[in-house]
């Protein structure tokens, strides 16, 4: 279930894989409903020729600096990401359960 946006300056930070090639992209958004709607149908221009998407995680932030402040933090850190990767996934396989 892909939460809906926030309101009083929260945001998100999200991972998604690409279902055909199993890239992955990490962004952050205040609507993440629509931002993954943007990359299914090609409004994003790195994940264009990429797709289909998958969400595979996502943190909420208390405010936008946050989310951004994260989204480099995951970017320059691979083991960091891949930590947040791998509980997500963990946890989704959880649910499924």
């Amino acid at each position: 279930m892909i939460p809906s946006p926030v309101s009083q300056g929260g945001a998100y930070v999200y991972v998604l894989q690409s279902v055909r090639t199993g890239k992955l992209y990490l962004g952050w958004t205040t609507d993440l409903q629509r931002r993954l709607e943007q990359h299914q149908t090609g409004q994003s221009r790195y994940t264009r020729s990429r797709g289909p998407w998958e969400l595979v995680a996502y943190e909420h932030c208390a405010s936008r600096e946050a989310a951004k402040q994260r989204e480099r933090l995951l970017k320059r850190n691979p083991r960091m990401r891949f930590f947040v990767i791998k509980r997500a996934l963990g946890e989704a396989r959880l649910q499924r359960a």
